[in-house]
């Protein structure tokens, strides 16, 4: 049965020239689990804006065409009756977090429908502890981590039982094991309550096989749809970065109908030959191609040499806030120039907290920051951003001129620092100069966390502290700001960047850092921890897992391939 049809569905944002939809028609169906693709900036979100009844209603500009929902105009329809049918989770939880506390917050919409408050009691009581919340109900939500609010928001709107639920990349601020029960989730909303499903995501490893259909989006308008199989083999066959590493490496060993799970994948690489390991104890040594690809990676990333080499040294670290628990215990690393750091773990494990001891936006209870040999407590704010340069979670947090350009001279001058080109040269390696004088509150989310992080390098700082700067960003983005970090790191700047993207971190960061309770449970070089890891590994290396080992990426698993010529890069 029909659910929505657009037809002809163009939409123009205020004070913008070129149409952010653009003549769209589409049809989604009752029960459908859909999955929305394509580069950020190209209309996935705004799509869902006008699906949800928000666009021009609530953002303005201009539209054309219709959006009908169950054969009626969604222009017509009452808006409460609206939002008991249609719920929307967005990709900055702060938008949708209106209450003090976890349970009021989910309580909250309830109470804008009008439910009594016996009925209202029962659901807030399911959805808590069906979204695994007990223990921070009465929890401020501003204590809250970042997947810890992704999390309440998706409550709160389920709280409200739509029959269509749309998802703009749910779960981008959730470690690993957080965004598989999320996705476990909405698979059983799914499939046990029928429940209508649109998803935009850019973590597809876990949901690109969850969908009925993949929608694939560029430039305002729908590029290509069908099944998943059928979109993988069309996106490798037209370059497009867009899918999953197990489906993207059997495209290219020629494979028509991609396996789409690492299961399927194993069950395909015994089909071909590959063996257990102990039955072939010759995989252990690595082939000569991918230890070409490891020395040029590390000679890339650049190298750990010896002690003299470290920027940053962290001893002892101890830190709780006001009335809570310990967030940091005994944390004791040290981070060398022109090193790639990445730092893993749970929600709530100390990530954010520990970069910002670095920073010097928090003081350490115990133990001590040294910086180029200098304790952080002994330097003032000017000092430590004239070297240190940090990007939060949430790029709207450093934005707020009318424009780009104002946006990174505000930095220069803050910091004494003449425009000799800088802004120019580092707006062209984020592939923003475009937006150079744009508002940064109109451009997409992809585009502002670029402009965030462009307020941040053009100030040139020798430590670049990153918490999750993938969130947002499309795969070929993802490809350029990896690219990016790799030849500051081989510049001499040390990078640590917080995220939960376990691809990202297999195929650019040098060294990873798991941590867990606060504390530092694994700590090396990424082949060593990634591969030892259970959760927190790559697709491609749970795919070989057994059959051979090193194996992280698909160029990785590319070199095992007899036969195959593979152009390391």
């Amino acid at each position: 049965m029909e659910l929505y049809r657009t037809e002809n569905l163009t939409y123009i944002y205020p004070d913008m020239a070129r149409p952010a939809l653009d003549d769209v028609s589409v049809n989604i169906y009752d029960g459908e689990f859909l999955l929305l693709l394509g580069d950020s900036g190209c209309g996935k979100s705004t799509l869902l804006r006008a699906l949800a009844g928000l666009a021009p209603d609530f953002y303005g500009g201009k539209i054309g065409g219709r959006v009908l929902y169950r054969g009626r105009d969604m222009e017509k329809m009452d808006r409460r009756q609206l939002l008991r049918n249609v719920g929307i989770v967005f990709q900055d939880p702060e938008k949708q977090l209106v209450k003090t506390r976890v349970e009021q917050e989910i309580a909250f919409g309830l109470e804008n429908l009008g439910l009594p408050p016996a009925d209202m009691r029962k659901l807030v009581a399911e959805v808590i502890n069906f979204f695994d919340l007990s223990e921070l109900k009465d929890t401020p939500v501003s204590d809250l981590s970042g997947g810890q609010k992704q999390k309440v928001v998706l409550a709160s709107v389920m709280a409200m039982q739509p029959k269509v639920l749309l998802l703009d990349e749910p779960t981008s601020q959730l470690d690993p094991v957080a965004a598989e029960e999320v996705f476990n989730t909405l698979k059983r909303l799914n499939e046990e309550l029928g429940l209508t499903i649109v998803l935009v995501e850019q973590r597809l490893d876990r949901c690109f096989h969850m969908a009925d259909r993949v929608i694939v989006m560029d430039r305002g308008q729908i590029k290509n749809e069908g099944t998943s199989q059928e979109i993988a083999a069309w996106a490798i066959r037209n370059k497009r970065h867009i899918i999953p590493p197990v489906a993207e490496f059997f495209c290219c060993t020629g494979s028509d109908r991609p396996p789409l799970t690492v299961r399927e994948g194993r069950q395909k690489l015994s089909g071909m030959g590959f063996r257990p390991l102990e039955d072939n104890e010759s995989s252990k040594t690595p082939k000569p191609v991918l230890k070409k690809l490891w020395e040029r990676l590390g000679k890339k990333t650049g190298h750990r040499d010896s002690a003299a080499n470290w920027l940053v040294k962290l001893h002892d670290l101890w830190f709780k806030y006001d009335q809570g628990d310990e967030v940091l215990k005994g944390v004791s690393l040290n981070i060398g120039a022109g090193e790639f750091t990445v730092i893993m773990g749970e929600n709530g494990a100390g990530k954010s907290t520990l970069i910002k001891t670095i920073n010097g936006l928090l003081q350490p209870d115990r133990g001590a920051v040294l910086v180029e040999g200098r304790n952080t407590a002994s330097l003032r704010t000017d000092q430590i951003a004239a070297t240190i340069g940090y990007l939060g979670q949430n790029p709207n947090d450093y934005l707020f001129h009318d424009t780009v350009n104002e946006e990174l001279k505000f930095t220069l001058d803050n910091l004494g620092i003449p425009d000799e080109g800088q802004i120019e040269q580092v707006l062209d390696r984020l592939g923003i100069l475009e937006y150079r004088y744009d508002n940064p509150r109109d451009l997409s989310g992809g585009q502002r966390q670029r402009v965030a992080l462009a307020s941040v390098l053009v100030a040139g700082p020798r430590v670049l502290l990153l918490d999750e700067p993938t969130r947002g960003l499309d795969a070929d983005l993802k490809r350029r700001l990896g690219s990016l970090l790799q030849d500051l790191a081989a510049e001499g700047t040390s990078v640590v960047m917080i995220t939960h993207d376990i691809e990202f971190a297999a195929r650019y960061a040098q060294r990873v850092v798991l941590l867990f309770d606060g504390r530092v449970v694994a700590d090396g070089d990424k082949y060593e921890v990634l591969s030892g890891s259970v959760f927190y590994s790559p697709q491609v290396q749970k795919l070989f897992r057994g059959f051979e080992t090193g194996v992280l990426t698909v160029d990785d698993a590319l070199s095992r391939w007899e036969g195959l010529s593979v152009e390391v890069s």
